[in-house]
């Protein structure tokens, strides 16, 4: 059997990660419903599953170095498994919470799969299969939405024991013929980064010249992550729709997004430079949330709901070059690590934010204050792209350095 073909079960690994999760977001507050819960508990699980992800990732890519990557892959297919088959059969909210914490520890595979593909692959051939990991993370995505949304009219249990299957599926036949990536020669015991999941973004948020940015990228990303958690919600709230209605509003975004990036951020970025990109991103980003909370009728969405995607699509890749650019070459791995954690925070806030908002303070307050939020990220960007002295700054500068 081929390398191409054992990265294609490694990719496969992925999608069922993000299936479950493109599955589980519109679901979710639908689920949380049947049992009396409101939307600051369901923005609380959000958060959950991005917390259990968040301890999990690093401590599943620390235990591949020294047990190997094939059978961490296995257990997270497997778990992912058992999680959505929990899932399914869950009848209480503290069953619920136990089956979505361990879907994020299971769909927490991606560093293991990217080093799998760093094992298996020559420099020149590892942009190709990160590509292919990509892929698989952005299809997993709008296939989870749109299986949830179709099979959800046959009841609320069935996406996800399907899901279940998948998993399942993949991590028998991903038993049988993926073979390990990492020899032992070549296996080190690492130790468990307890003590650093937040160091970096500290010592990146040292850096004058990139803390604006890496601050803007938090915002954005509470912004988004609130909406992802919240929206299924605010449109059966406002306009009565159910599963299948928001798992088409989340494929008609995944797919705006999947365009943007593959084929409009190329053509614009040659011709407006990614400065501009960022800012104007953050901007589009801005009005669709402004817009949000004073739609009325509930195809109004899409138009927003493709701003938003567009403006994201551009937003967060330029702003990461940005930063990359200004942390200068002997640093771009601390600070790009600690963008990631950051990252990572804003996921955790995001979700149980917006759902206190919602309940307390009404359906629209989230979208209110997510747009705030990112004028003052676009005000942050632009304001830092204005300084061409912070653009041009040489990395020998001690202030350009972390």
């Amino acid at each position: 059997m081929t390398l191409n073909h054992h990265r294609y079960i490694v990719a496969g690994s992925v999608l069922v990660d993000m299936l479950g999760y493109g599955l589980i977001m519109p679901l979710l507050p639908f689920m949380v419903q049947t049992w009396g819960g409101n939307a600051t508990i369901i923005g609380l699980l959000g958060s959950l599953y991005a917390l259990m992800q968040l301890l999990a990732a690093p401590l599943l890519g620390a235990l591949s170095d020294r047990v190997g990557r094939r059978p961490v892959i296995l257990g997270c297919l497997f778990g992912s498994a058992l999680a959505y088959s929990w899932l399914a059969l869950a009848d209480s909210l503290p069953l619920l919470a136990a089956a979505i914490a361990l879907g994020g520890v299971a769909g927490s595979s991606m560093p293991v799969a990217q080093a799998y593909i760093a094992d298996v692959t020559s420099p020149t051939e590892r942009t190709h299969g990160f590509g292919l990991l990509g892929a698989a993370f952005g299809l997993g995505l709008i296939g989870g939405a749109a299986i949830g949304g179709f099979l959800s009219q046959f009841g609320l249990a069935l996406p996800p024991l399907v899901a279940a299957t998948i998993a399942l599926s993949n991590a028998i036949y991903a038993s049988i013929v993926l073979p390990e990536s990492l020899p032992p020669t070549r296996r080190r015991a690492s130790s468990l980064p307890f003590r650093n999941l937040f160091g970096s973004a500290l010592i990146a948020l040292q850096a004058s010249s990139v803390r604006p940015l890496l601050i803007a990228v938090m915002l954005l990303n509470i912004t988004f992550a609130g909406l992802q958690s919240n929206i299924a919600l605010y449109t059966l709230t406002r306009f009565g729709w159910g599963p299948d209605q928001n798992a088409i509003l989340f494929v008609f975004v995944g797919l705006c997004a999947a365009l943007t990036q593959g084929v409009l951020i190329g053509q614009l970025q040659s011709r407006l430079g990614d400065a501009w990109l960022a800012s104007g991103g953050l901007g589009l980003m801005a009005l669709a949330f402004a817009f949000v909370s004073g739609v009325h009728t509930g195809w109004l969405l899409f138009p927003l709901a493709a701003l938003l995607a567009i403006g994201m699509g551009l937003a967060v890749p330029a702003i990461t070059s940005l930063v990359s650019r200004q942390a200068g070459e002997n640093r771009q791995g601390i600070v790009l690590g600690g963008m990631q954690a950051l990252i990572s925070v804003a996921l955790l806030i995001g979700p149980a934010s917006f759902g206190f908002l919602f309940d307390r303070f009404g359906g629209t307050t989230p979208y209110l204050a997510g747009g705030m939020l990112l004028i003052g990220a676009w005000l942050m960007t632009t304001i830092t792209i204005a300084n061409p002295s912070i653009l041009i700054r040489s990395a020998e500068d001690p202030e350009a350095q972390v």
